[in-house]
This record gives C-alpha cells, sequence and structure tokens, in this order.
C-alpha cells in the first residue's frame, strides 16, 4: 500500500465545549487537495493499536490556508474523545492522502450551501473557496442546538464581513426556532436555481433533499456527503492472489499502466500491490476518495454506499470495491 502521510499539529483550537479543529504541517511533502474532501487518520489505540477514522478538511486551499481538520467528540466515540482530550502541538498522527467527491464543480457558480451541527466542516472549506477563488454568490444555511454550539461562529462572522455582498449566512437555531421542518422549503427556495451542498445528520440531509426536490432542484444539482463509520483498518496491507486475471489498463496521475487484474480481488488492491499511489480512504465502499472512471470494459462492485445512480451511469465506480467482468477493462482516475 502507499506509505500513510505523517502530519505535525501545528496548533489546537477549541471551536465549541464539544469541538477542536487541529492545524497540520505535512512532513515529508506537500499535499494538495479540494474543497470539502476529507482525511483519514490513524488514531492510537491501547485494545487494537490504532483504529482508523475521517474527518473532513475545513481548510481552504484556495485561500492559502495550512490544512486543519475539525473534530467533534460524539458519545462514545473512541477516536474523537481521544483526539480532543489527547492531541497537542508537535504530536504527529498519520493520515491517508485527501479523498472524497464532496466538492464543487467550479468555483464560478452560486452556491447554496446547507449544513447541520458538524456538517459545516467541509461545507465550510467548500465556502471559504469559493469565495476567495471566484466571484460567485455563497448562501449558507446553517442549523444547530443553540448558539453555544455554532462551529466556526466567529470566523463566519470575520467572513460576512470581509465578503459583504457575496456572502448570507443565515442560522437556524432549535433552542430558538424550532426544528427546521416544514419551514426549510421556505428558506432555500430563493436558492433554487443554484447547485445545492448537504452535509449533517442523516434525517436533516434527508430533509433538505426532499424540500430542494419539492421545489423542482434537479438530482444532479444536489450534492449531499455521506459520513459512515469504518469497520475496518484502510492501514491494513492486502496481498493480491493468483487466480483466474482480466487485464486492465489504468490510467493514474496521467500515466497509464497495464495490470492483469485478479477476479477475485478489488481494484484498489491490485493497484497498491503494484506499487501505484491509488486514492483510497475507508475501503469499505462508504467514502468514495477511490471513485475512478470506468471507460471500456465491464466490472462491478461488491458494495455501494456512497454513489447516487447518476453517477454509476457517468461511470464512476469504487475502486476499493470494483471487481472484473470483462476480460479487457480501460480505468482512468485522470477522466
Amino acid at each position: 500500500m502507499a506509505e500513510p502521510l505523517r502530519m505535525r499539529v501545528l496548533r489546537t483550537i477549541r471551536e465549541t465545549a464539544d469541538a477542536c479543529s487541529f492545524v497540520l504541517d505535512p512532513i515529508d511533502a506537500e499535499i494538495t487537495y479540494r474543497p470539502g474532501q476529507f482525511l483519514t487518520v490513524r488514531v492510537p489505540s491501547e485494545r487494537t493499536g490504532s483504529v482508523a477514522r475521517s474527518y473532513s478538511l475545513s481548510s481552504s486551499p484556495e485561500r492559502g490556508d495550512p490544512l486543519k481538520i475539525t473534530v467533534k467528540r460524539t458519545a462514545g466515540g473512541y477516536a474523537s474523545n481521544w483526539l480532543c482530550d489527547n492531541l497537542a502541538p508537535g504530536d504527529v498522527l498519520e493520515t491517508l492522502p485527501p479523498g472524497g467527491v464532496f466538492t464543487p464543480r467550479s468555483l464560478a457558480d452560486d452556491l447554496l450551501l446547507v449544513a447541520a451541527g458538524s456538517g459545516i466542516t467541509p461545507v465550510m472549506s467548500i465556502l471559504k473557496s469559493c469565495l476567495a477563488g471566484g466571484d460567485a454568490q455563497v448562501t449558507l444555511v446553517y442549523a444547530n442546538r443553540d448558539e453555544t454550539s455554532v462551529i466556526f461562529a466567529e470566523e463566519l462572522r470575520a467572513l460576512q464581513t470581509e465578503y459583504a455582498g457575496r456572502l448570507t449566512v443565515l442560522h437556524w437555531l432549535e433552542s430558538v426556532q424550532g426544528i427546521p421542518a416544514a419551514a426549510l422549503g421556505g428558506i432555500v427556495a430563493p436558492y433554487a436555481d443554484r447547485e445545492a451542498y448537504v452535509c449533517g445528520p442523516v434525517p436533516f440531509m434527508d430533509l433538505v433533499v426532499s424540500s430542494l426536490t419539492d421545489l423542482g432542484v434537479p438530482a444532479d444539482r444536489i450534492h449531499v456527503e455521506k459520513f459512515v463509520s469504518l469497520t475496518a483498518d484502510p492501514f491494513d496491507t492486502t496481498t493480491v492472489a493468483d487466480d483466474h486475471a482480466s487485464t486492465v489498463d489504468v490510467t493514474l496521475d496521467g500515466e497509464t499502466r497495464v495490470l492483469a487484474w485478479p477476479h477475485s480481488q478489488s481494484l484498489l488492491d491490485v493497484l497498491l500491490d503494484a506499487g501505484l499511489p491509488a486514492p483510497y480512504s475507508c475501503r469499505e465502499g462508504a467514502c468514495s476518495a477511490c471513485a475512478c472512471f470506468v471507460l471500456d470494459g465491464e466490472v462491478k462492485m461488491r458494495k455501494n454506499d456512497v454513489l447516487e445512480a447518476q453517477d454509476i451511469a457517468d461511470g464512476i465506480v469504487l475502486g476499493c470495491q470494483a471487481v472484473p467482468i470483462s476480460d479487457r477493462i480501460r480505468v482512468s482516475y485522470d477522466a
């Protein structure tokens, strides 16, 4: 597998009573990423040696920010509590390369961003990047329990001042206004002609998607980030078995390699075994970090918890779950 990345913690930021941000400095090489992507972090564990968890980057590559992940404690969640209680400046984390497809198609498009709770984390990266990288209008609808649970409250106020006339922030506080429910449609209606990016608890995202759909927003303009807890350790290595194989032409980072693809193995395992730096994170079909395009031939996915029907129709598959069907296949990570 590709070597994990080492990140030194430069600074810790207490965002709220139960959320912390960690500013990171890559040790071995400069890291590139897209707005809305995440890092999968190896968290030490006395019981299992380590556990892996994915946390969104709240920094913006367009603003030249240092890398920053934001972690919100979850009740009974080992990794989030360990990080918030133990991680300090000078500590070193191991991560996988940035991954995920919850990224804007263009920084020039007017956007509707809808978030709840810690769902603001990738949305914040998108918001700052679009403001810095273009001249589009950006509206954020942000729901929380109360005023004390608003992550990035001061940063959002500063951005509203910096980008007055382009950034609109609409806060919804349950302690004041109650559950959004039926009111949400009226809130987002003025922005129904925009690309929409949605992140938060599943019931909240379902409500937003339903409201936008009722307003006539096409499905391909509604983008939802799905968080799924990892059950395995993506830092583990896997050896490719020798069995009946297809042939795959893989284009990655501008170079094409021809490899044997055993029918019992995923595309990701084949590429990592060949020493290729294929992107991945969860290895469970839940995060889309390993997404690629099938240009010729046929594959099937063992599992898919993240790609929508339109993604699959466009030829996108998850490398960690893709196994070959046809004898000759052509795949690109650069398409």
